[in-house]
């Protein structure tokens, strides 16, 4: 990381303080927003990347990402992918699917220590893991960051130990050994109470923490429902073929021209009635029918997540959780 960090950056830390999805009315307002956050990421920044976990909010965010690169000629970086040992196999596919169709770099951040464990000793989730048997980074973290004084912690990802040691130090490991100053990142206002007071450009430089970097968050300012309206509007229209402006699928059979769900960037998951994609062990559906077709007004997002988690997530985000 270059130790002059981050002096040679002219970004705005404020950007976005005090305001609210409200603030951007139409599809149109917050499109040109997340370009123009974008934007000032791709150019302000000597070593970025995209945050990507197959999901609508992230893949979104690379969507832009993508059509900033193109329109303005700009290099694109390449994507992290947090390999937490526990996501759905169709997430995995999506991944490698599209990261082939659209030509990505994907670094595969990983805790490799876990699971070398996890996998030398045959153990599922929820099986205990031996502080004892960590590497001396990993024991670092769970005695002196996290406090954490079991001898043992669930090999579970929606717990606080596990979400630490699968996701977030995975990632800072990734920033640190890539040299990434700046990542950008689908997280949003509404989604989670504990990222309502983020801002577009949110700083993270507490060498004691985690490898100096900003979060880049170009669609901090969506709500739920304009992400799936982006997805009809943009998206699909001009990343797949045929695919016609607007068309909103009722169920996975409902996509135009003979197209499947393999056609489209959208991950299965969403179609089977996830809203949320989490862990494949704590992670349930909302409902029957497409995410998009839910209540997404009067209902919760993240219902189908591990609520152990969620319950900490701000205290789990000081310690550089996104």
């Amino acid at each position: 990381m270059a130790q002059e960090f981050p002096d040679y950056l002219n970004v705005d830390y404020g950007d976005g303080d005090g305001e609210s999805p409200e603030d951007y009315p139409s599809l149109e307002h917050k499109i040109e927003k997340a370009i123009e956050v974008t934007k000032t990421g791709l150019e302000e920044y000597e070593n970025p990347a995209v945050m990507w976990t197959g999901g609508k909010d992230s893949t979104l965010t690379l969507y832009f990402v993508k059509e900033v690169c193109e329109q303005f000629d700009l290099e694109l970086p390449p994507t992290v992918f947090i390999d937490h040992f526990q996501h759905f196999e169709q997430i995995h596919d999506f991944v490698d699917h599209w990261a082939d169709e659209w030509d990505l770099e994907v670094i595969y951040a990983r805790n490799e220590d876990v699971g070398d464990y996890v996998d030398a000793n045959g153990l599922e989730p929820g099986d205990d893991v031996p502080v004892s048997e960590l590497s001396e980074h990993n024991r670092h973290h769970v005695r002196d960051i996290l406090e954490y004084e079991e001898d043992t912690f669930p090999f579970l990802l929606d717990t606080y130990v596990g979400n630490h040691l699968l996701k977030t130090v995975a990632l800072n490991d990734a920033l640190e050994e890539y040299e990434i100053d700046g990542i950008l990142s689908g997280v949003r206002w509404d989604e989670q109470e504990a990222r309502a007071d983020e801002t577009f450009f949110s700083p993270r430089h507490d060498p004691e923490i985690y490898p100096p970097h900003d979060r880049i968050q170009p669609i901090l300012h969506f709500d739920e429902r304009s992400v799936w309206d982006a997805f009809w509007h943009f998206v699909l229209p001009e990343t797949v073929e045929g695919y016609p402006e607007g068309h909103v699928p009722q169920s996975d059979t409902d996509l135009p021209d003979g197209m499947t769900q393999a056609d489209v960037p959208i991950s299965p998951k969403y179609f089977a009635g996830f809203r949320s994609l989490g862990s494949e062990v704590s992670t349930e559906k909302s409902a029957e029918n497409p995410a998009w077709l839910q209540d997404i007004e009067n209902t919760t997002e993240r219902a189908g997540r591990a609520q152990d988690k969620e319950d900490l997530m701000e205290r789990l985000r000081d310690l550089g959780y996104m």
